[in-house]
């Protein structure tokens, strides 16, 4: 993390008055104690850890570091008032120089119950950046220029990303002004179909559209990295062929690991790579499990790293642990019982099979339970077993930082 973090103690919105000025809900301990762990270590493996991160510039490629009700189910009523909370003093001790926050527009429910709009997209980002406004550790990244500098200076480099393109619906130029506002990664789906291109929990899989096409010719133009998380196989095939620029995938793992929809097959692995793209591995719930082991763990999310490195080479893999500051489980359960409860309009039909079952998931992953402990526990393990300090720099922010330099 560079230099020692200059954390002064800001807490999000501060400058306000909860209850007045806005609506005041109870928020989840960031740091759950009886959930915390970190990978044993001898004190010479310590030492190394520490100048790994020390030396070396840690970035995390997807992220939601936000404080969540300690009651999920809360969670729907604290989107409502289109007010995230960043748990800045978990991220000053998270080891991250650059984190790449995906501002969970989908749950962004301030003018509708379905998410992805447009004006609660922009509302979303505003109030963001009004906070980061008001302190001085985060900096709003970006370029590569600001990620060096947030590592020289001991801050935080906070990169605004979307996880779907759904709110530009067909204004190609509406990706110009989320360039302009900031955004610097947007993914082209998320799961449902948009006007982009086909997404992953659909039947059929129809692929990229021709303005999916013509919105990965602006992204490449105006410097946005293309994500392909969440995208259907063919979406994916379509869009690394189309790019012109590296794209990433900034938070799946190996289907042939994991054999559920969720995952990603060789084949676009290996078209994303010789694109010189970078995949980030992610630790939700239940997703990098494996197909022998159910529980996920360090060491199921660690069979996916080390699979895509055997396939790819390790120039080609990154961290994306897509967790938060919140009971990610019960996040789960809330929006279930929000799709079957609040008239959302969805209905039953013959379809493939879920990527898993929330009712089967443990409460939380041990060691990956939120971003500080994630970014911690990797380069933890990854030192425990044998990887080179120059492997390590690599797979914690050297390839993501190459990636962005060919990009941005």
């Amino acid at each position: 993390m560079g230099k020692k973090k200059n954390y002064s103690g800001y807490k999000a919105y501060q400058y306000l008055e909860p209850g007045r000025d806005y609506r005041a809900f109870k928020l989840r301990e960031a740091l759950k104690k009886d959930w915390s762990y970190r990978v044993p270590l001898s004190k010479e493996e310590e030492e190394r850890v520490g100048q790994i991160i020390e030396k070396n510039i840690v970035i995390d490629l997807h992220e939601h570091p936000v404080l969540y009700p300690e009651n999920p189910a809360e969670t729907l009523l604290l989107n409502h008032e289109g007010r995230d909370f960043m748990a800045y003093e978990a991220m000053s001790i998270a080891g991250v120089d650059a984190v790449f926050d995906n501002l969970m527009n989908g749950s962004s429910v301030i003018t509708s119950k379905h998410g992805w709009k447009w004006n609660d997209t922009i509302h979303d980002l505003g109030q963001r950046l009004c906070d980061i406004a008001h302190q001085d550790f985060v900096i709003h990244c970006k370029s590569v220029e600001d990620i060096e500098k947030a590592y020289e200076s001991g801050q935080l480099a906070w990169v605004a990303v979307l996880e779907s393109s759904t709110c530009v619906e067909n204004e190609i130029d509406r990706i110009d002004i989320l360039y302009g506002l900031g955004i610097r990664s947007m993914g082209l789906v998320y799961s449902e179909s948009n006007m982009l291109g086909t997404g992953l929990d659909e039947m059929k899989d129809g692929g990229l559209t021709d303005f999916g096409y013509d919105c990965i010719v602006r992204m490449n133009k105006l410097g946005m990295l293309v994500d392909v998380s969440h995208v259907s196989d063919q979406t994916a095939r379509d869009a690394i062929e189309s790019s012109k620029k590296p794209l990433v995938i900034s938070h799946a793992g190996s289907k042939t690991i994991h054999t559920i929809k969720r995952m990603v097959p060789d084949d676009v692995l290996q078209a994303m790579a010789e694109k010189e793209g970078v995949i980030g591995i992610e630790s939700a719930p239940g997703y990098t499990a494996t197909n022998e082991e159910k529980t996920p763990s360090i060491d199921t999310y660690m069979k996916h790293l080390e699979y895509c490195i055997e396939l790819l080479g390790i120039d080609h893999v990154g961290c994306g642990p897509d967790t938060l500051f919140g009971d990610h489980v019960g996040l789960y359960k809330a929006y279930d019982d929000r799709a079957a409860n609040a008239g959302m309009g969805h209905y039953s039909r013959p379809r493939q099979s879920d990527d898993l079952s929330v009712d089967s998931l443990p409460d939380y992953v041990r060691g990956l339970e939120n971003p500080a402990e994630a970014m911690i526990n990797i380069p933890r393990w990854l030192v425990k077993n044998g990887y080179s300090d120059n492997e390590i720099a690599k797979i914690m922010g050297g390839n993501a930082l190459r990636l962005l330099k060919q990009v941005w």
